[in-house]
């Protein structure tokens, strides 16, 4: 029988609301009210000092129902140049790597591969650069370590900065194999006019439904909304 799966990208901007206050609390109620199976974080730590996770990894533990994938070898810290993810407690961790992309500002990825109700999955999490060019670059990158490894199922998600509807980086991973999903408009959190957000899966995934989490607290929580998708496997 196949499996439904939840995933979920947010771009939590460091916690940090449109009310300019840092409230991690309320970043984990918005994470809460979808209730997805895994979710992709960017602007997930700190900018200065130690960089450590803009949620408290105690709070994550103690308040939520997720872990984090650790990729970070500073205490306090989850991500790799921002960008984490975050999975139920029921979910098995397989294997973990930030992605190295090139890049003019710091810019990273993160891949994990994952059991979900015994279906393996491997869950790509980025934010890609301002500039159309790198952003191009930065994919095939991403689709050419992924090569490397053993295939399997594969859902990328994140910041993809692409306001193109079609075209521009998005046509890179259609010719790597990926479908992008027409979640709908995420940034900005208080008026939605574009689809900087999106979730892409491969052919092994049907969709289900998708689209934009917008609440009282989500509007309010960062500069962008959180997205999300139902998945068959």
């Amino acid at each position: 029988m196949p499996a439904m799966i939840t995933v979920a990208s947010y771009n939590i901007h460091k916690a940090v609301g449109t009310d300019r206050r840092r409230d991690p609390a309320r970043i984990l109620n918005v994470l809460h009210e979808i209730d997805a199976d895994i979710v992709a974080l960017q602007e997930a730590d700190l900018r200065f000092g130690s960089r450590t996770s803009a949620i408290p990894v105690d709070m994550i533990a103690e308040h939520s129902g997720y872990k984090p994938v650790d990729y970070d070898i500073r205490p306090g810290g989850i991500g790799w140049h921002g960008n984490a993810i975050l999975v139920k407690r029921h979910v098995e961790i397989v294997a973990h790597a930030p992605i190295h992309l090139p890049v003019i500002e710091p810019r990273g990825a993160v891949w994990a591969d994952l059991s979900v109700h015994g279906r393996p999955i491997r869950v790509v999490g980025m934010h890609l650069d301002l500039s159309g060019l790198w952003r191009r670059r930065q994919v095939r990158s991403i689709l050419a370590q992924l090569a490397e490894r053993a295939p399997q199922p594969t859902v990328m998600m994140g910041d993809l900065n692409e306001w193109a509807k079609t075209g521009g980086c998005l046509a890179e991973f259609a010719a790597g194999g990926f479908r992008t999903l027409d979640t709908g408009r995420s940034f900005h959190s208080r008026r939605p006019l574009a689809s900087l957000d999106r979730i892409l899966i491969d052919r092994q995934f049907t969709p289900r439904d998708c689209g934009v989490h917008r609440s009282a607290r989500s509007s309010a929580a960062s500069d962008h909304l959180p997205i999300w998708a139902r998945l068959s496997i």
